[in-house]
């Protein structure tokens, strides 16, 4: 950005656009980790000129502009929309509706609400003639199914450059919905805990073998968190010089699994240090 003008270059597009916060703070960040982190080729998403969709069925126009919209192909055809990505500045109820309202109107399965603070991931359901949505643990890599979330073996991992945003996502998260832990140094603590868990889950799982610390999309909250306490029992018992055996996950199991669900694509022992910070 220059201070001068308040104008930056859209990551995806390669246009002029002007540096609002939601630009500079939401879009652009998740517009860079659709492609470093998710692997999506860039011509694949569009975010100028903004993909639109209908505000009502009804409709001849489309009015409401999406802030990234991703397709399955370079071709970009509107039929053919996967995700829809909304990063307006609003709270986490009104962002999760707005949402809602987009993947409603639009041929898109799959959403996510960022206000460069937060996120949700929405999958969106057809049953029986109506149309439900469920929060997911996280959007498919390219090239996975969405049934694949959570299945990734250890050659899978890869590092991340933004690992400074999903660590304020998280932290966002636990602060407004966790339950049994609300101050911020418990919060912090606990997520130091499930960091421990994720980097020994790194250390000692082989190549070819499937992590543990992971969440399927449909996988019960509880069965994640069972299975992650069973992992920092292992760490604690190879790292009594770092952790008490009073050391526990004291948090509920939505808060574990949205921990898990945010972490679980990332190799944390090959993350450059600054992305810590």
């Amino acid at each position: 950005m220059t201070s001068k003008t308040g104008i930056i270059i859209d990551y995806i597009s390669g246009r002029s656009v002007k540096a609002t916060p939601e630009e500079v703070e939401a879009i652009q960040i998740f517009s860079k980790q659709l492609v470093e982190d998710y692997n999506y080729p860039k011509d694949h998403i569009q975010t100028r000129p903004q993909f639109r969709v209908k505000r009502r069925p009804s409709d001849t126009k489309k009015e409401y502009p999406v802030d990234i919209a991703v397709f399955p192909n370079n071709k970009k055809q509107e039929d053919d929309i996967y995700i829809i990505v909304e990063c307006k500045k609003k709270n986490r109820k009104d962002g999760k509706a707005q949402l809602q309202d987009y993947l409603r109107f639009s041929k898109a399965f799959l959403g996510v609400w960022f206000n460069g603070g937060e996120r949700i991931f929405l999958r969106k359901i057809e049953r029986n003639g109506r149309i439900e949505f469920e929060e997911i643990p996280n959007i498919p890599q390219f090239g996975q199914r969405i049934e694949d979330i959570g299945k990734f073996r250890r050659k899978d991992l890869k590092p991340t450059h933004n690992l400074k945003a999903t660590f304020k996502a998280i932290r966002n998260h636990l602060a407004a919905n966790a339950e049994g832990a609300t101050r911020d140094e418990v919060l912090a603590q606990q997520l130091i805990n499930l960091i421990f868990g994720k980097i020994y889950d790194e250390k000692f799982t082989k190549s070819e073998d499937i992590i543990t610390f992971r969440a399927g999309v449909d996988e019960k909250t509880e069965v994640v968190k069972d299975r992650i306490l069973k992992l920092f029992e292992s760490v604690k018992k190879d790292s009594n010089d770092v952790l008490d055996k009073n050391d526990d996950i004291i948090l509920d199991a939505e808060s574990v699994f949205y921990v898990v669900g945010e972490l679980q694509n990332y190799c944390l022992m090959e993350a450059e240090r600054e992305c810590y910070c």
